[in-house]
């Protein structure tokens, strides 16, 4: 069975940083896609990064591109995502999501483990 455990977040005021990191057991094979996805309120679910376990092959939405860095600790079945120079449109709640077959890594439709979610709010 798979499981995605959050962990980090919080709230910070504007130009600071955050880290988030989500811990994946239960998957028998790899490679497999993961990826944070955020969620305001009033909004949709949008892809921020994504990272290929086992791969080094990495990807970002344009709104995080030179600020967020997504990375893994293989050893630890850990991904992480670095937040820096936050800005209070960065407010949302994260998820991390995960799945073996993803065409489209920013599409939230393409993964079916996910997260529980975390809050991270930026003030100004």
């Amino acid at each position: 069975q798979v499981q995605l455990v959050q962990s980090g977040g919080g709230s910070v005021q504007a130009g600071g940083s955050l880290r988030l990191s989500c811990v994946a057991s239960g998957f028998t094979y790899r490679p497999y896609r993961m990826a944070w996805f955020r969620q305001a309120p009033g909004k949709e679910r949008e892809g921020v990064a994504s990272i290929y376990i086992g791969g080094v092959i990495t990807s970002y939405a344009d709104s995080v591109k030179g600020r967020f860095t997504i990375s893994q600790d293989n050893a630890k079945n850990t991904v992480y995502l670095q937040m820096n120079s936050l800005k209070p449109d960065d407010t949302a709640i994260y998820y991390c999501a995960a799945d073996a077959y993803v065409s489209r890594w920013a599409d939230p439709s393409d993964y079916n483990y996910w997260g529980q979610g975390t809050q991270v709010t930026v003030s100004s």
